[in-house]
């Protein structure tokens, strides 16, 4: 029986995944991984109850991205028998990976606890936030395969790190120690490797913290800040700060600070 490729948990306000493949480094070779870590990404969308989702993966390696022997037996989620059938495979597959965390409502943070290589690389970028291991490594190495970032990497990493750094890991294919990605500002914060996950954790428990809906709000209109005008985003603000006045939880916040006592936030 297939072991499933994402570990599906919950700790209070948090989702953790956990990709479950340590013996390939993680990486993404089947459509089935892909329909997998898809549909647990929704999950924890849909669950109201959840306002961070951490992605981490087992083992040495976040993900060693796609799988190369895949590649060249022409079996899996990259190149099949003819370029039309390789264009639609790589639409139905990978790509569905990026456009389901562009679709998050929710905060996420990837727990980088090893290389994060090619779509590794991309699928942790497509998080909010990363903290890594101080022994993780990064590249966007798919010219060095003699291909592109068919996942959606052009247009991941220029916005998680500029054009000029994305051009540059793209262009030329390297590797990255975390401490050089942490310069760059590829990753939030380099841990030693045996605290990535209660640093991922500690940071996901500060924002699970604040109240659910306008977490889920302030994560929309960071999302549509990279790609609208201001006067757009001034306008969708007005409206979502309109729906969180009139939470219960606004009005429990601005009580508790009146107060001076802590607030309890019910998500309502």
């Amino acid at each position: 029986m297939r072991e499933p490729f994402v570990l599906y948990e919950t700790r209070g306000r948090v989702a953790i995944l956990t990709l479950n493949r340590p013996d390939t480094r993680n990486a993404i070779g089947e459509h089935a991984d892909c329909a997998e870590l898809v549909e647990a990404v929704e999950r924890a969308n849909a669950d109201r109850s959840i306002s961070v989702l951490v992605l981490t993966g087992l083992g040495a390696s976040f993900s060693a991205g796609g799988n190369l022997k895949g590649m060249r037996d022409r079996d899996g989620i990259g190149p099949l028998a003819t370029p039309a059938d390789t264009r639609d495979n790589y639409k139905k597959g990978v790509q569905k990976i990026a456009l389901a965390f562009a679709g998050l409502e929710i905060a996420s943070i990837a727990a980088v606890n090893g290389h994060a290589i090619g779509l590794g690389c991309d699928i942790a970028c497509l998080c909010d936030m990363r903290v890594a291991s101080d022994a993780a490594k990064f590249a966007a190495s798919f010219v060095k395969m003699g291909i592109v970032p068919g996942d959606g990497g052009a247009w991941i990493l220029p916005r998680t790190i500029g054009y000029a750094r994305a051009a540059e890991m793209i262009l030329t294919g390297d590797t990255y120690t975390a401490a050089e990605a942490r310069e760059m500002g590829l990753v939030n914060k380099v841990v030693p490797a045996d605290q990535v996950m209660d640093e991922a954790l500690k940071l996901a428990d500060r924002v699970a913290a604040n109240p659910p809906r306008a977490v889920r709000l302030a994560k929309r209109l960071l999302r549509e800040g990279q790609h609208s005008r201001l006067t757009d985003v001034l306008e969708l603000s007005a409206a979502f700060q309109a729906l969180a006045h009139e939470t219960a939880d606004h009005k429990e916040a601005v009580e508790a600070f009146l107060n001076k006592r802590p607030p309890v936030f019910t998500g309502a």
